[in-house]
Protein backbone atom coordinates (compact mmCIF):
# COMPACT_ATOMS: atom_id res chain seq x y z
CA UNK A 1 0.00 0.00 0.00
CA UNK A 2 1.07 3.23 -0.86
CA UNK A 3 0.36 6.48 1.36
CA UNK A 4 0.76 9.94 -0.21
CA UNK A 5 -0.79 12.25 1.64
CA UNK A 6 1.46 14.70 3.71
CA UNK A 7 0.35 15.53 7.37
CA UNK A 8 0.43 19.42 7.95
CA UNK A 9 3.85 20.15 9.84
CA UNK A 10 3.43 20.63 13.82
CA UNK A 11 4.70 24.49 13.36
CA UNK A 12 2.22 25.73 11.45
CA UNK A 13 1.24 29.08 11.77
CA UNK A 14 -1.20 31.21 10.63
CA UNK A 15 0.70 34.61 9.16
CA UNK A 16 -0.24 38.17 8.49
CA UNK A 17 1.70 41.61 8.67
CA UNK A 18 2.06 41.69 12.83
CA UNK A 19 0.65 38.49 13.65
CA UNK A 20 1.33 34.68 13.93
CA UNK A 21 -0.75 32.37 15.52
CA UNK A 22 0.86 28.79 15.99
CA UNK A 23 -2.21 26.47 15.74
CA UNK A 24 -3.37 23.40 17.83
CA UNK A 25 -2.67 19.79 17.31
CA UNK A 26 -4.84 19.04 14.44
CA UNK A 27 -5.51 15.52 13.26
CA UNK A 28 -4.28 16.83 9.99
CA UNK A 29 -0.78 17.09 12.16
CA UNK A 30 -0.98 13.32 12.39
CA UNK A 31 1.74 11.62 10.20
CA UNK A 32 -0.98 8.94 7.46
CA UNK A 33 1.15 5.77 8.71
CA UNK A 34 0.39 6.61 12.37
CA UNK A 35 -3.23 7.67 11.70
CA UNK A 36 -3.46 4.18 9.92
CA UNK A 37 -2.25 2.21 12.80
CA UNK A 38 -4.42 3.66 15.14
CA UNK A 39 -1.63 4.68 17.26
CA UNK A 40 -1.69 8.72 18.42
CA UNK A 41 1.30 10.92 17.80
CA UNK A 42 3.43 11.10 20.40
CA UNK A 43 2.25 14.08 22.88
CA UNK A 44 4.60 16.50 23.96
CA UNK A 45 4.98 17.13 27.71
CA UNK A 46 4.25 19.91 29.92
CA UNK A 47 4.63 20.95 33.65
CA UNK A 48 3.72 24.62 35.34
CA UNK A 49 3.61 26.10 38.82
CA UNK A 50 1.53 27.92 40.14
CA UNK A 51 2.20 29.89 43.34
CA UNK A 52 0.03 30.53 46.47
CA UNK A 53 1.57 33.11 48.79
CA UNK A 54 1.51 33.23 52.63
CA UNK A 55 1.08 29.81 53.26
CA UNK A 56 -2.43 28.96 54.59
CA UNK A 57 -4.69 27.46 57.43
CA UNK A 58 -3.65 23.93 57.31
CA UNK A 59 -6.24 22.99 59.42
CA UNK A 60 -9.12 23.93 56.93
CA UNK A 61 -6.84 22.75 53.96
CA UNK A 62 -5.89 18.98 54.63
CA UNK A 63 -7.84 16.65 53.04
CA UNK A 64 -9.73 14.12 55.59
CA UNK A 65 -9.51 10.24 55.39
CA UNK A 66 -6.82 8.01 54.02
CA UNK A 67 -5.02 7.67 50.60
CA UNK A 68 -8.09 7.82 48.17
CA UNK A 69 -8.74 11.54 47.48
CA UNK A 70 -12.88 10.61 48.62
CA UNK A 71 -13.78 13.57 50.00
CA UNK A 72 -11.90 17.43 49.54
CA UNK A 73 -11.54 19.88 52.72
CA UNK A 74 -13.00 23.28 52.80
CA UNK A 75 -10.11 25.36 51.08
CA UNK A 76 -10.15 22.37 47.74
CA UNK A 77 -13.71 21.75 48.13
CA UNK A 78 -13.99 24.01 44.18
CA UNK A 79 -11.79 20.80 43.02
CA UNK A 80 -14.32 18.47 42.89
CA UNK A 81 -15.19 18.55 39.19
CA UNK A 82 -11.45 17.16 38.53
CA UNK A 83 -10.51 14.92 41.66
CA UNK A 84 -10.01 12.18 39.68
CA UNK A 85 -6.80 14.28 38.21
CA UNK A 86 -5.71 16.02 41.62
CA UNK A 87 -3.38 14.65 44.50
CA UNK A 88 -2.24 16.16 47.55
CA UNK A 89 0.15 15.70 48.79
CA UNK A 90 1.32 16.62 52.81
CA UNK A 91 4.20 17.47 55.12
CA UNK A 92 6.65 18.83 52.60
CA UNK A 93 9.11 20.79 53.87
CA UNK A 94 11.56 23.32 52.44
CA UNK A 95 14.51 23.36 54.82
CA UNK A 96 16.45 25.66 52.76
CA UNK A 97 14.27 28.41 53.03
CA UNK A 98 14.97 29.02 57.13
CA UNK A 99 15.24 31.38 58.46
CA UNK A 100 11.42 31.92 57.88
CA UNK A 101 10.97 34.56 55.36
CA UNK A 102 8.45 36.18 52.93
CA UNK A 103 11.16 36.41 50.70
CA UNK A 104 13.26 32.89 51.39
CA UNK A 105 9.31 31.20 50.47
CA UNK A 106 9.11 32.45 47.17
CA UNK A 107 12.67 32.00 46.41
CA UNK A 108 12.71 28.49 47.61
CA UNK A 109 9.55 27.20 46.23
CA UNK A 110 10.78 26.08 42.88
CA UNK A 111 14.31 26.06 43.58
CA UNK A 112 15.06 24.35 47.26
CA UNK A 113 17.62 26.06 47.37
CA UNK A 114 19.70 28.73 49.88
CA UNK A 115 19.12 32.31 49.70
CA UNK A 116 22.35 34.22 50.07
CA UNK A 117 20.92 37.06 53.11
CA UNK A 118 22.15 40.39 51.09
CA UNK A 119 20.53 43.53 50.32
CA UNK A 120 22.44 44.33 47.56
CA UNK A 121 22.77 42.85 43.71
CA UNK A 122 25.75 39.73 44.95
CA UNK A 123 22.31 37.57 45.09
CA UNK A 124 22.64 33.91 44.79
CA UNK A 125 19.94 31.61 44.61
CA UNK A 126 19.87 28.35 42.70
CA UNK A 127 18.27 27.49 39.08
CA UNK A 128 15.16 26.56 39.63
CA UNK A 129 13.17 23.12 38.59
CA UNK A 130 10.97 25.78 35.87
CA UNK A 131 14.16 26.18 33.85
CA UNK A 132 15.79 22.76 34.22
CA UNK A 133 12.75 21.76 32.62
CA UNK A 134 12.73 24.61 29.88
CA UNK A 135 16.51 23.86 29.30
CA UNK A 136 15.11 20.57 28.02
CA UNK A 137 11.59 20.87 26.53
CA UNK A 138 11.31 23.89 26.09
CA UNK A 139 13.71 24.37 23.57
CA UNK A 140 11.18 22.73 20.89
CA UNK A 141 9.23 25.45 21.34
CA UNK A 142 9.44 29.60 20.25
CA UNK A 143 9.28 30.03 24.01
CA UNK A 144 10.71 28.16 26.10
CA UNK A 145 9.17 29.43 29.19
CA UNK A 146 6.56 31.93 30.17
CA UNK A 147 6.71 33.55 33.65
CA UNK A 148 3.22 35.40 35.00
CA UNK A 149 2.17 37.54 38.02
CA UNK A 150 -0.81 39.22 39.11
CA UNK A 151 0.65 42.23 41.14
CA UNK A 152 4.12 44.19 39.77
CA UNK A 153 7.05 43.17 41.06
CA UNK A 154 9.14 46.48 40.86
CA UNK A 155 9.91 46.88 44.67
CA UNK A 156 14.04 47.06 44.86
CA UNK A 157 16.47 47.28 47.58
CA UNK A 158 15.85 45.45 50.86
CA UNK A 159 12.35 43.84 51.33
CA UNK A 160 12.28 41.21 54.14
CA UNK A 161 14.66 40.80 56.97
CA UNK A 162 17.74 41.56 55.23
CA UNK A 163 17.03 39.75 52.09
CA UNK A 164 16.95 41.94 48.47
CA UNK A 165 13.26 42.44 47.06
CA UNK A 166 14.33 39.98 43.93
CA UNK A 167 14.19 36.99 46.03
CA UNK A 168 10.43 38.03 46.68
CA UNK A 169 10.00 39.18 43.00
CA UNK A 170 11.05 36.37 40.93
CA UNK A 171 9.88 32.85 40.79
CA UNK A 172 12.29 31.73 38.55
CA UNK A 173 15.57 31.57 37.76
CA UNK A 174 17.78 30.61 34.83
CA UNK A 175 21.27 30.54 37.63
CA UNK A 176 21.78 31.09 40.72
CA UNK A 177 22.23 34.91 39.92
CA UNK A 178 19.79 35.37 37.12
CA UNK A 179 16.22 35.69 38.19
CA UNK A 180 13.89 35.87 35.30
CA UNK A 181 11.10 38.90 36.29
CA UNK A 182 7.43 37.84 35.67
CA UNK A 183 4.48 39.23 33.52
CA UNK A 184 1.81 40.90 35.28
CA UNK A 185 -0.13 42.92 32.08
CA UNK A 186 -2.12 40.31 29.81
CA UNK A 187 -1.42 42.46 26.66
CA UNK A 188 2.16 42.00 27.17
CA UNK A 189 1.62 38.57 27.44
CA UNK A 190 -0.60 38.32 24.82
CA UNK A 191 1.87 39.85 22.51
CA UNK A 192 4.58 37.55 23.23
CA UNK A 193 2.43 34.57 22.57
CA UNK A 194 1.31 36.40 19.06
CA UNK A 195 2.34 39.30 18.14
CA UNK A 196 5.26 39.02 15.41
CA UNK A 197 7.79 42.04 13.76
CA UNK A 198 9.09 45.34 15.29
CA UNK A 199 8.98 46.32 19.02
CA UNK A 200 6.07 45.97 21.14
CA UNK A 201 5.10 49.49 20.68
CA UNK A 202 5.27 49.21 16.74
CA UNK A 203 3.12 46.06 17.60
CA UNK A 204 0.64 47.96 19.48
CA UNK A 205 0.63 51.08 17.17
CA UNK A 206 -0.19 48.18 14.40
CA UNK A 207 -3.50 46.61 16.40
CA UNK A 208 -4.88 49.98 16.97
CA UNK A 209 -5.82 49.84 13.35
CA UNK A 210 -7.64 46.96 13.43
CA UNK A 211 -10.24 45.73 16.09
CA UNK A 212 -8.50 42.01 16.24
CA UNK A 213 -5.21 40.57 16.31
CA UNK A 214 -7.08 38.15 14.38
CA UNK A 215 -7.85 40.06 10.98
CA UNK A 216 -4.27 40.14 10.36
CA UNK A 217 -4.51 37.02 9.62
CA UNK A 218 -7.90 36.24 8.40
CA UNK A 219 -7.20 35.05 4.76
CA UNK A 220 -4.61 32.63 6.02
CA UNK A 221 -7.21 31.15 8.19
CA UNK A 222 -9.34 30.89 5.00
CA UNK A 223 -6.76 28.89 3.05
CA UNK A 224 -6.32 26.35 5.81
CA UNK A 225 -9.62 25.91 6.99
CA UNK A 226 -10.56 24.57 3.15
CA UNK A 227 -8.10 22.01 2.93
CA UNK A 228 -9.09 20.38 6.74
CA UNK A 229 -11.39 18.03 7.87
CA UNK A 230 -14.43 18.95 9.83
CA UNK A 231 -13.27 17.87 12.72
CA UNK A 232 -10.36 20.33 12.35
CA UNK A 233 -12.50 23.11 11.12
CA UNK A 234 -14.17 23.16 14.33
CA UNK A 235 -11.06 22.38 16.35
CA UNK A 236 -9.48 25.58 14.78
CA UNK A 237 -12.70 27.49 14.58
CA UNK A 238 -13.30 27.00 18.42
CA UNK A 239 -9.63 28.10 19.17
CA UNK A 240 -9.42 31.35 17.21
CA UNK A 241 -12.88 32.13 19.05
CA UNK A 242 -10.98 31.59 21.75
CA UNK A 243 -8.28 33.60 21.30
CA UNK A 244 -11.06 36.73 20.02
CA UNK A 245 -12.34 36.00 23.52
CA UNK A 246 -9.30 36.35 25.54
CA UNK A 247 -8.23 40.04 23.39
CA UNK A 248 -11.87 41.26 23.47
CA UNK A 249 -11.52 41.51 27.45
CA UNK A 250 -7.89 42.52 27.56
CA UNK A 251 -9.34 45.40 25.15
CA UNK A 252 -12.05 45.99 27.40
CA UNK A 253 -9.87 46.17 30.83
CA UNK A 254 -7.83 49.14 29.11
CA UNK A 255 -10.72 50.99 27.93
CA UNK A 256 -12.16 50.53 31.55
CA UNK A 257 -8.14 51.81 32.78
CA UNK A 258 -9.87 55.62 32.75
CA UNK A 259 -12.75 54.96 34.74
CA UNK A 260 -10.70 54.54 37.40
CA UNK A 261 -10.69 57.08 39.94
CA UNK A 262 -7.42 55.65 42.50
CA UNK A 263 -4.77 53.47 41.29
CA UNK A 264 -3.91 50.01 42.55
CA UNK A 265 -0.64 50.41 43.86
CA UNK A 266 0.03 46.30 42.87
CA UNK A 267 -1.97 46.02 39.54
CA UNK A 268 -0.40 47.41 36.52
CA UNK A 269 -2.34 49.70 34.19
CA UNK A 270 -4.55 48.72 31.83
CA UNK A 271 -5.92 44.74 33.42
CA UNK A 272 -9.32 44.10 34.78
CA UNK A 273 -10.74 45.73 37.56
CA UNK A 274 -11.61 42.50 39.65
CA UNK A 275 -8.64 40.45 40.72
CA UNK A 276 -10.99 37.45 39.23
CA UNK A 277 -11.23 38.82 36.40
CA UNK A 278 -7.63 39.48 35.67
CA UNK A 279 -6.61 35.86 37.33
CA UNK A 280 -9.00 34.10 34.93
CA UNK A 281 -7.03 36.40 31.77
CA UNK A 282 -3.98 35.46 32.98
CA UNK A 283 -4.79 31.26 33.22
CA UNK A 284 -7.04 31.64 29.76
CA UNK A 285 -3.66 33.10 28.67
CA UNK A 286 -1.77 29.85 29.65
CA UNK A 287 -4.45 27.61 27.95
CA UNK A 288 -3.75 29.19 24.87
CA UNK A 289 0.27 28.89 25.02
CA UNK A 290 0.04 24.93 25.57
CA UNK A 291 -2.92 24.47 23.20
CA UNK A 292 -0.51 26.05 20.46
CA UNK A 293 2.73 24.60 21.97
CA UNK A 294 3.96 28.38 22.07
CA UNK A 295 5.55 27.28 25.34
CA UNK A 296 5.82 24.03 27.67
CA UNK A 297 6.93 25.22 30.62
CA UNK A 298 4.61 28.01 32.69
CA UNK A 299 4.97 29.87 36.40
CA UNK A 300 2.39 31.92 37.71
CA UNK A 301 2.23 34.45 40.98
CA UNK A 302 -1.21 34.74 41.97
CA UNK A 303 -0.01 37.10 44.12
CA UNK A 304 3.59 38.45 45.92
CA UNK A 305 4.65 37.50 49.41
CA UNK A 306 3.57 40.58 51.98
CA UNK A 307 0.83 41.51 49.66
CA UNK A 308 -1.78 43.90 51.27
CA UNK A 309 -4.11 42.92 48.70
CA UNK A 310 -7.79 42.92 49.82
CA UNK A 311 -10.47 40.07 48.77
CA UNK A 312 -14.11 42.27 49.35
CA UNK A 313 -15.14 39.94 46.50
CA UNK A 314 -14.92 36.89 49.18
CA UNK A 315 -15.73 38.43 51.83
CA UNK A 316 -12.66 39.71 52.78
CA UNK A 317 -11.92 43.87 52.79
CA UNK A 318 -8.90 43.45 55.39
CA UNK A 319 -4.99 43.29 53.41
CA UNK A 320 -3.70 39.71 53.27
CA UNK A 321 -0.70 40.33 54.93
CA UNK A 322 -1.59 41.62 58.23
CA UNK A 323 -4.61 38.79 58.02
CA UNK A 324 -1.64 36.09 57.96
CA UNK A 325 -0.07 37.32 61.20
CA UNK A 326 -3.69 36.41 63.17
CA UNK A 327 -1.99 35.90 66.36
CA UNK A 328 -4.36 32.40 66.66
CA UNK A 329 -7.43 34.90 65.95
CA UNK A 330 -10.39 32.87 64.90
CA UNK A 331 -11.68 35.28 62.75
CA UNK A 332 -8.31 36.06 60.83
CA UNK A 333 -7.71 32.37 60.44
CA UNK A 334 -11.10 32.05 59.20
CA UNK A 335 -10.43 35.05 56.43
CA UNK A 336 -6.84 33.64 55.41
CA UNK A 337 -8.95 30.47 54.82
CA UNK A 338 -11.02 31.81 52.16
CA UNK A 339 -8.69 33.66 50.34
CA UNK A 340 -6.97 30.52 50.11
CA UNK A 341 -10.44 29.16 48.98
CA UNK A 342 -10.39 31.94 46.60
CA UNK A 343 -7.31 31.05 44.95
CA UNK A 344 -7.74 27.61 44.87
CA UNK A 345 -10.68 27.80 42.98
CA UNK A 346 -9.26 29.94 40.33
CA UNK A 347 -6.69 27.14 39.63
CA UNK A 348 -10.16 24.83 39.72
CA UNK A 349 -11.60 26.61 36.57
CA UNK A 350 -8.22 26.66 34.98
CA UNK A 351 -7.72 22.49 35.31
CA UNK A 352 -11.34 22.07 33.81
CA UNK A 353 -10.58 24.24 30.95
CA UNK A 354 -7.60 22.45 30.40
CA UNK A 355 -9.75 18.85 30.90
CA UNK A 356 -11.97 20.23 28.08
CA UNK A 357 -9.38 20.95 25.70
CA UNK A 358 -8.59 17.83 22.97
CA UNK A 359 -4.80 17.14 22.54
CA UNK A 360 -4.06 14.43 20.43
CA UNK A 361 -5.57 11.32 22.07
CA UNK A 362 -6.50 13.15 25.34
CA UNK A 363 -6.56 16.75 26.81
CA UNK A 364 -4.15 18.90 27.66
CA UNK A 365 -4.65 18.11 31.62
CA UNK A 366 -4.08 14.30 31.04
CA UNK A 367 -0.50 15.85 28.74
CA UNK A 368 0.48 18.72 31.18
CA UNK A 369 1.59 18.62 35.01
CA UNK A 370 0.86 21.40 37.19
CA UNK A 371 2.23 22.45 40.85
CA UNK A 372 -0.05 24.17 43.06
CA UNK A 373 0.70 25.47 46.51
CA UNK A 374 3.36 28.04 48.69
CA UNK A 375 6.78 27.89 50.04
CA UNK A 376 5.14 28.93 53.86
CA UNK A 377 3.11 26.57 55.78
CA UNK A 378 2.01 28.52 59.23
CA UNK A 379 2.28 32.56 57.95
CA UNK A 380 1.73 33.42 61.42
CA UNK A 381 5.06 31.24 62.54
CA UNK A 382 6.97 31.63 59.04
CA UNK A 383 7.80 28.15 59.02
CA UNK A 384 7.94 26.36 56.14
CA UNK A 385 7.22 22.51 57.09
CA UNK A 386 4.06 20.86 56.28
CA UNK A 387 3.78 22.87 52.67
CA UNK A 388 0.03 23.30 51.16
CA UNK A 389 0.89 21.54 48.15
CA UNK A 390 -1.14 20.13 45.30
CA UNK A 391 -0.17 18.31 42.02
CA UNK A 392 -2.63 18.35 39.16
CA UNK A 393 -2.87 16.44 35.23
CA UNK A 394 -0.63 14.01 33.84
CA UNK A 395 -2.73 10.48 33.47
CA UNK A 396 -1.17 9.85 30.25
CA UNK A 397 2.02 10.33 31.57
CA UNK A 398 1.43 7.68 34.97
CA UNK A 399 0.27 10.08 37.50
CA UNK A 400 -2.15 8.85 39.26
CA UNK A 401 -4.94 11.12 40.97
CA UNK A 402 -7.54 11.19 43.25
CA UNK A 403 -5.13 10.38 46.08
CA UNK A 404 -3.77 11.63 49.26
CA UNK A 405 -0.32 11.28 50.07
CA UNK A 406 0.56 12.28 53.71
CA UNK A 407 4.15 11.91 54.92
CA UNK A 408 4.81 10.81 58.51
CA UNK A 409 8.04 12.71 58.73
CA UNK A 410 8.81 16.43 57.28
CA UNK A 411 9.77 14.98 53.55
CA UNK A 412 12.13 17.61 51.10
CA UNK A 413 9.98 19.32 48.78
CA UNK A 414 12.68 18.68 45.78
CA UNK A 415 11.62 15.17 45.98
CA UNK A 416 8.00 16.15 44.37
CA UNK A 417 10.16 18.68 41.92
CA UNK A 418 12.57 15.69 41.00
CA UNK A 419 9.36 13.25 40.23
CA UNK A 420 7.76 16.39 38.20
CA UNK A 421 10.71 16.78 35.72
CA UNK A 422 11.46 12.87 35.42
CA UNK A 423 7.47 12.40 34.51
CA UNK A 424 8.08 15.23 31.40
CA UNK A 425 11.18 12.91 30.19
CA UNK A 426 14.11 14.53 32.07
CA UNK A 427 15.73 12.12 34.15
CA UNK A 428 18.33 13.71 36.97
CA UNK A 429 20.00 12.20 40.33
CA UNK A 430 18.81 14.33 42.11
CA UNK A 431 17.67 17.97 43.02
CA UNK A 432 18.66 20.81 45.30
CA UNK A 433 18.03 18.29 48.63
CA UNK A 434 16.22 15.56 47.50
CA UNK A 435 16.44 12.47 49.02
CA UNK A 436 14.74 10.34 46.45
CA UNK A 437 11.16 10.39 44.41
CA UNK A 438 7.30 10.60 44.75
CA UNK A 439 7.10 6.62 43.75
CA UNK A 440 3.55 7.28 45.13
CA UNK A 441 2.75 9.50 42.55
CA UNK A 442 2.87 7.02 39.73
CA UNK A 443 2.50 3.35 42.09
CA UNK A 444 -1.01 1.38 42.25
CA UNK A 445 -3.65 2.77 44.76
CA UNK A 446 -4.38 0.24 47.56
CA UNK A 447 -7.15 0.69 50.01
Amino acid sequence: MIITKKALPRRKFLRGTGATLSLPLLDAMVPPLTALAKTPAQPVRRLGFVYMPMGCDITRWTPPGGKKLKELSPSLSSLAPVIDDVTVVTNLELKNSYPGTHATSNAGFLSAAKAKWTESTDYHLGTTVDQIAAKRIGQETRLPSLEMAMDLMSMVGQCDNGFACVYQNNLSWSSPTTPLPSEAHPRVVFERLFGEGGSADDRRRALSRKASLLDWVVEDATRLQGGLSAEDRTKVSQYLDSIREVERRIQKAEAETTERELPDLERPVGVPVAYADHAKLMFDLQVLALQADITRVVTFQLARETSTRTYPEVGVPEPHHPLTHHGNNPEKIAKVAKINAFHVSLFAGFLEKLKATRDGDGSLLDHSLYLYGSGMGNPNVHDHTNLPILVAGGAAGGIRGGRHIRYAEPTPLANLHLTLLDKAGIHLDGFADSSGKVDELVEPLSI
